[in-house]
Order: C-alpha cells, then sequence, then structure tokens
C-alpha cells in the first residue's frame, strides 16, 4: 500500500469516527436553533394556556396581509384603496384563524423538533411555513437570504437526515438507519 493510500484510508477513517460522534450533536443543535425561533413566534401569540393574544388578530391583518406601504408581490387580503377590512367579513375570520393556527403549529412542531418525535413530519410542516411566510408576506431577497434561507436550509437538513441518534425517533425506531 503507498503513501498516498495509507494517508487517504486515515482520512477517511477519520472522518468516519468524526460523523460518528459530531452528526448526533450537529443535529440536535440544529433542531434546538430551528424550534426556538419558532417557539419564540410561538409562544408570543398566546397570554396563557389556550389564551390567544387578540393583539396578534392585528398582527396578521395590519402586518402581514394589509401592510402600510404595501408590499410588492405580499398577499393583499385588504381593500387596496382604504387598507382596512370589512368586520364580520369571511376574510377577516380566515385571518384571525390563520393567526391562531399559526400559533397552534408554532408551539407544537417546535416541541416536536425538540424532543425529536415525528421530527421529519415537524420539518416538513416548518417547511411549509417558512415558504408560505416568505412567498405571501415578505416576498423579498432580503428577507429569503436573512432568515428564511436560514430556516428552510436548516429545516431540510432535519428532513433529509432525520433527527439523529438522539431523539425519540431513534428510540421508538421511526428514523430508519440510512443505507447510504
Amino acid at each position: 500500500m503507498t503513501m498516498i493510500k495509507k494517508l487517504q484510508l486515515l482520512y477517511v477513517q477519520m472522518g468516519e469516527q468524526l460523523s460518528r460522534f459530531l452528526e448526533p450533536l450537529a443535529l440536535l443543535s440544529i433542531r434546538f436553533m430551528v424550534a426556538k425561533v419558532f417557539l419564540d413566534s410561538g409562544l408570543s401569540k398566546w397570554d396563557g394556556f389556550l389564551q390567544f393574544n387578540v393583539d396578534k388578530y392585528d398582527l396578521f391583518k395590519y402586518e402581514f396581509f394589509c401592510p402600510d406601504p404595501i408590499r410588492d408581490g405580499a398577499l393583499l387580503l385588504c381593500d387596496p384603496q382604504t387598507l382596512d377590512y370589512v368586520d364580520g367579513s369571511l376574510t377577516v375570520t380566515i385571518i384571525e384563524l390563520l393567526a391562531v393556527v399559526a400559533g397552534v403549529v408554532e408551539v407544537v412542531l417546535p416541541i416536536l423538533l425538540i424532543i425529536g418525535l415525528f421530527s421529519r413530519f415537524a420539518a416538513l410542516g416548518l417547511i411549509g411555513m417558512t415558504m408560505f411566510i416568505q412567498l405571501a408576506v415578505f416576498p423579498t431577497l432580503d428577507h429569503w437570504i436573512n432568515p428564511a434561507s436560514w430556516w428552510a436550509a436548516s429545516l431540510l437538513v432535519i428532513f433529509a437526515r432525520g433527527p439523529g441518534f438522539l431523539s425519540v425517533d431513534k428510540f421508538l425506531g421511526l428514523d430508519a438507519k440510512r443505507t447510504i
């Protein structure tokens, strides 16, 4: 065996050992990092257990779906002339329902990520939320570069690789061993 082949073998073996030790820690760190972003946002929508913060309705109605000034490309659900809604309209009801659903999803899915249960499902749900935020609420390159692309990339790693060894999924046998 030549010296180059020995060095190549040593390098590959070192990489395998480092991956075996560091990958579970890296995946756990990614799960915690991205979960914190969404969990903080979700918890801010609640005043207590099952008590939605009604001030968040205005956040959804006027910041997200009827901003002043209007954001190019954003989903505009209010009257563009008055920048207001018709009280009691179906649109207002849907927006208020979306606010509550977002509050639930932004709490439940990050908790699933933190404990590593149904992690791929949780990551996929948060990827969907990230893409909705990016495409409908803040459709700018600046928002994509920071923070949305970081959220999407982190969640895509979890979706593709799974939650790692340090997870309930692994303990319950829900995360199949990779054959690659």
